[in-house]
């Protein structure tokens, strides 16, 4: 106890010192934890919008379907099976789908095509599909009309209300064709989607496809997306081998293979200002070992073992880096939470590039507490291992050559 009040003690002797070794620490702490919480909230909101798009957080499927995507892969749905999938309290909604594939005709050109049969409200609540209409109206249950993406409208050269012949092959082999007047144009941010999709209400796909009461996946909206993989797990448990569960991870690998090259470069990123955290701490450990010199040759040589100085100056160094940690992360989490309520936006061209591909031109923070805990640990353990040069230093130290001024 008495080692603890004197090094606090010997802290305030010298107010400017002290100051200034806790500001190093301070904006060490500040800077280490916002870089990091953008670079998560960053990386977040890219899987968000990608998400948004299309996939949603998890889907399933019947057994096999992912790796041939077929009509024959579909399943029958049920309440029963609906209410199987919600029983895992992070899974808050579900949104039935028919896909496959067709020739869009219109009177002189005919293009390859995704149909997507969906249940318009429960689509909403996951993809939020509506908001992507730029013309027209949104489906409604049971509607015979179309959602056609932007893209490929234009390359069918079809405009809104105009026709539209829809030519495959139904469940089990059966003819699918159909004609529906466009109801509305989508734009998407996605190229893929853009130039492919359209979307029929989820008994319209299944009168088309013959397919009544069939269903070829089930989207799930989930309450914590963190909780991803686990929810999942406890998702194909529960519906056993006939089904499959997957994330957006496993249908979307090439995201994943993004964020990683990202991360990469942000680590390297980090790593050069952990060096530059480094250099600030060690600047003014070293001007305090310089300014203390004298003080401490002369502690030496009245008696005061070696031993018992660096215990002193290790505590003096902890206490130091300690508050400077503390009051880092308390400035530190007001910032955070700003810049999440009102993240920093892209004006001019590149703002219109990100909205182009579908993306928010923002750069939200992430507000995980793990983040701070992290960051502020990081720093603190750099600053205790920088202050083991003031221990060395008094290993090594000769009191009456120290004592000369």
């Amino acid at each position: 106890m008495w080692l603890l009040k004197l090094s606090w003690k010997n802290m305030w002797r010298n107010k400017h010192r002290t100051t200034i070794t806790i500001s190093a620490i301070f904006f060490a702490v500040v800077l280490s934890v916002v870089t990091s919480s953008l670079q998560d909230g960053v990386f977040d909101n890219l899987i968000k919008n990608v998400v948004s798009f299309y996939s949603g957080y998890l889907q399933v499927h019947k057994q096999g379907y992912w790796d041939e995507r077929i009509l024959d892969n579909s399943f029958e749905a049920s309440v029963s099976l609906e209410q199987q999938i919600l029983q895992p309290k992070n899974v808050t909604g579900l949104a039935p789908r028919l896909e496959s594939f067709a020739l869009a005709s219109s009177e002189e050109l005919t293009k390859g095509c995704v149909v997507i049969g969906i249940s318009p409200q429960r689509e909403n609540t996951i993809t939020a599909l509506q908001n992507k209409v730029i013309e027209g109206e949104y489906l409604i249950e049971n509607d015979v009309g179309v959602l056609l993406a932007q893209g490929l409208a234009a390359r069918l050269r079809l405009q809104l209300h105009d026709t539209l012949i829809l030519i495959g092959q139904g469940y089990h082999g059966a003819t699918a064709a159909g004609k529906y007047f466009i109801k509305g144009i989508v734009k998407f941010g996605s190229p893929d989607l853009n130039e492919q999709s359209l979307f029929l209400s989820l008994a319209a796909a299944q009168d088309l496809y013959s397919a009544n009461g069939r269903v070829t996946s089930y989207v799930l909206a989930l309450k914590n997306p963190a909780d991803l993989n686990s929810t999942a797990e406890s998702v194909r448990t529960k519906l056993g081998g006939t089904y499959e569960t997957m994330t957006w991870e496993e249908m979307m690998p090439e995201i994943i293979q993004h964020i990683q090259t990202d991360k990469g470069s942000m680590y390297i990123i980090q790593g050069i200002l952990y060096l530059l955290v480094c250099f600030g701490i060690f600047g003014t450990l070293l001007m305090m070992m310089v300014e203390r010199k004298y003080e401490m040759g002369m502690l030496v040589a009245i008696g005061m073992k070696k031993i018992k100085l660096m215990q002193l100056l290790l505590v003096e160094s902890v206490l130091t880096v300690f508050s400077g940690c503390i009051v880092g992360i308390t400035v530190s989490i007001p910032i955070v939470y700003y810049l999440n309520k009102y993240p920093i936006r892209f004006t001019g061209e590149m703002a219109k590039v990100y909205e182009e591909f579908g993306f928010e031109a923002i750069f939200p923070s992430s507000t995980d507490s793990g983040i701070f805990i992290t960051q502020g640990l990081i720093v603190l353990g750099l600053g205790l291992l920088l202050s083991l040069y003031s221990i060395i230093k008094i290993a090594a130290l000769n009191p009456v050559t120290a004592m000369k001024k």
